[in-house]
């Protein structure tokens, strides 16, 4: 049995070897211009908003559990941890040049209870900060050489860059929902089965790659760590409307005043009756949302019983990455597989 205390030092050394690697990763930009490091220091928590260095609270940093499924699963493979800090921290810098990009399209000024990178240092300046993120990604990902044979390293790349578009490609599709096309519950998962769960099934398979498991073995990781996302982004999806400003450090409501068409929103549609629908497409429509408009939002959701809808499919998500973690590991009980399942439990009932 996996004691609390042994919980608590695995993920120490996962926390200490993923910090050293983005320090590193941050600090390769020291002989460009000053403020491109600094942006990227800002965004991944280590600097402030004066570019000092700053004490922030674990949340201002992210989750980070995207490497850290990336190195637990490595060690449960057979690996260990620290083998897969390198790889840990270009999954974690790849999610943060998205997260910078993502903010300007879709106009926030708040990520992580602070201002975002385009918020304070402009729309151009954020692009700058998001490219070179993507590029510090690459940069750590081949840490790796000389660690691992070559043929696993460009296997490895080469689902990075498919995992990179598989990304891009689900913001495209997401976008053109926003601008008003009809959306309905099956294509809106498809569209975070690429956008949010492919980088989370990455970390997993990668992971398990490194801990050189064979080839069956890691794909059946790739699995786990996909169902993993897809509870994620739909846990994503509920906060984005009834999570805690205080805790999500994003305003009340965030999704419906963005007239975001998340996964709540589509299945409102979806259930509404004809003039219910029509004047949610006349509200969806126009340019911004008034606060009384936020409010009737809210109530037809209420009314639909929409919150209870989803928190069912996050519930059978999860339930889905419990039993696949579960047919992995069969009678192991070590450190790192237990650590994993309490990865699953912790993201499948998180405030932010």
């Amino acid at each position: 049995m996996i004691t609390q205390r042994e919980t608590g030092r695995i993920d120490g050394v996962i926390e200490e070897v993923l910090d050293g690697h983005l320090r590193a990763a941050v600090a390769s930009l020291a002989d460009l211009a000053p403020l491109l490091q600094g942006m990227a220091g800002y965004h991944l928590g280590f600097l402030d908003e004066s570019l000092e260095p700053a004490d922030v609270a674990p949340e201002s940093r992210g989750k980070r559990f995207r490497p850290m499924l990336a190195m637990l699963s490595c060690a449960a493979a057979g690996g260990t941890v620290e083998r897969a800090g390198p790889l840990g921290a270009a999954i974690e810098l790849l999610h943060n040049f998205t997260l910078v990009h993502d903010d300007i399209q879709d106009n926030s000024p708040l990520r992580r209870h602070r201002p975002t990178v385009w918020k304070l240092w402009g729309e151009e300046q954020a692009i700058n900060a998001g490219d070179a993120l993507f590029a510090l990604a690459h940069r750590a990902l081949f840490r790796l050489r000389g660690e691992v044979p070559a043929e696993t390293l460009l296997d490895i790349a080469g689902a990075f860059e498919q995992t990179t578009l598989e990304i891009v490609s689900g913001q495209v599709v997401d976008l053109t929902f926003e601008e008003g096309e009809r959306v309905t519950a099956d294509a809106y998962l498809a569209m975070i089965a690429g956008k949010t769960a492919a980088i989370v099934r990455f970390a997993a398979w990668s992971g398990a790659v490194l801990g050189e498991a064979d080839d069956e073995t890691a794909a059946r990781y790739g699995a786990f760590g996909e169902a993993l996302g897809l509870g994620f982004q739909v846990q994503d999806d509920l906060l984005g409307i009834w999570g805690a400003p205080g805790v999500t450090g994003k305003a009340a409501a965030d999704d419906i005043r963005r007239r975001k068409q998340s996964l709540p929103i589509v299945c409102l549609f979806e259930r509404a009756a004809p003039d219910e629908r029509a004047a949610l497409h006349r509200i969806y429509a126009a340019p911004s949302i008034e606060p009384a408009e936020v409010e009737l939002v809210l109530a037809a959701l209420e009314r639909h019983g929409i919150e209870a809808q989803v928190r069912d499919l996050v519930r059978r998500r999860h339930d889905d990455a419990e039993r696949l973690l579960r047919e992995l590991a069969g009678p192991d009980t070590s450190e790192p597989v237990a650590r994993l399942g309490a990865l699953v439990a912790r993201l499948s009932v998180r405030h932010w």
